[in-house]
């Protein structure tokens, strides 16, 4: 079999490890995250015109390029994070781009200064600078928050220091409060502005101890993401000083991101700010519980060793590593949801290494059902699956 045929099976038998995966989760009884992006439409709409009604008047007109319930959803987000203006963006990349593009502006530098684990580096393609003319140093490579020594030490000029919270590739990673406001003024010295990108960051109350106005005031603007913790349709919103938004709505322009209509993207998003905003802290606290249980559960196990990762989430999600396979660990997690309906691992396994890999964990709504023992059960259950994929992997002819 030549390379690029082996590449090609390959590839075909995680697609088919992936919609197996899908399938497993939707027919699954118990799961510890049931994200809403995986049900049908269906479900999906009907969840919203359920919940709508709630949060807006929908006797008024739908939107028109940004006005009506997009104006009522920035006003939302502004008074929750203390800011003056807030503006609505489809995408979390292109929000970003616009808020880095109009700070170089004002500073005169467009260098941004990061962590080489941050969602831009790893995950746009390096959007900052193909598309905004932005240029990227990164700060440190260590998977953690860049620390106030590392900013000061810093041998080049930066006009703008981007601070990922959580920083998800490193595990849903935190710095302690007091570690943030030091690098925040280790910044402040070096004339640089900061901006939060701030995807996660409705989840970072519990760890900090402090309130989302308090945590967004740190910085200069702050983006935060509608779908990845408040399960909503889509989109994203820059926060910060009334001029930074206002010339950040005429970029947005220009980027093709004022959306003639978003009314379902946008009242999804105010479902999510009153339903699961509230709850966040209550995943977070189990994601601890569940944490230490699958700590607990694998020590009782053949598999030689497991990680979790922060040892006490920082958030209401974190990483698991095993010394696997991907596609061993994968193959076991699927097995498990299909012959037991539990779904212990719902998301990919990925290679962390030769003979390693990590999955992300998630607690959601569907989670805090889980008690202790019932992590150590399926956790039982998975081990063994996992020990046993792992020997057929082994033998000849496997993948």
């Amino acid at each position: 079999m030549t390379p690029t045929a082996e590449h090609s099976e390959e590839e075909s038998a995680r697609q088919r490890l992936r919609e197996r995966r899908a399938l497993a989760h939707r027919k699954a009884e118990r799961v510890l995250s049931r994200a809403g992006f995986q049900a049908t439409l269906r479900d999906r709409l009907a969840a919203l015109q359920e919940a709508a009604p709630e949060v807006h008047d929908l006797d008024e007109p739908a939107d028109v390029y940004g006005d009506g319930v997009v104006e009522a959803l920035e006003r939302r987000v502004a008074g929750l994070l203390g800011t003056e203006a807030a503006a609505f963006f489809p995408t979390g990349t292109m929000a970003q781009q616009v808020a880095l593009r109009c700070w170089a502006g004002r500073t005169g530098d467009p260098t941004v200064a990061l962590q080489a684990l941050s969602h831009p580096e790893v995950w746009e393609r390096g959007a900052f600078g193909a598309v905004s003319g932005l240029r990227t140093v990164r700060v440190t490579r260590e998977p953690r928050l860049p620390t106030a020594e590392e900013i000061r030490a810093f041998d080049e000029p930066f006009g703008a220091l981007m601070l990922e919270l959580p920083l998800r590739d490193a595990g849903f990673v935190l710095p302690s409060w007091e570690e943030l406001t030091e690098v925040v003024e280790a910044a402040r010295e070096r004339d640089a502005v900061v901006h939060f990108d701030g995807a996660r960051l409705w989840e970072t109350t519990h760890h900090f101890g402090r309130t989302l106005r308090e945590i967004a005031d740190l910085a200069d603007s702050v983006y935060v993401s509608f779908y990845k913790s408040l399960d909503g349709f889509g989109g994203a919103a820059l926060a910060g000083p009334k001029t930074l938004v206002e010339e950040a709505k005429a970029w947005r322009h220009r980027y093709g991101g004022t959306v003639f209509q978003q009314f379902p993207t946008a009242l999804s998003a105010l479902v999510g700010l009153e339903r699961e905003l509230p709850r966040l802290p209550e995943y977070v606290t189990h994601a601890r519980v569940v944490a230490a249980a699958l700590r607990e559960g694998f020590a009782g196990t053949e598999v030689p060793w497991a990680r979790v990762h922060p040892g006490i989430p920082h958030t209401h999600q974190f990483q698991v590593w095993l010394p696997y396979e991907a596609d061993v660990a994968g193959e076991a997690a699927a097995a498990q949801a299909e012959e037991t309906g539990t779904m212990l691992f719902a998301g990919a396994w990925d290679r962390g290494g030769p003979g390693l890999s990590f999955t992300e964990v998630t607690v959601r709504e569907a989670g805090l059902s889980w008690t202790a023992g019932d992590v150590r059960t399926a956790v039982a259950d998975f081990a063994a699956r996992v020990a046993g994929a792992a020997r057929a992997a082994r033998e000849p002819g496997a993948l």
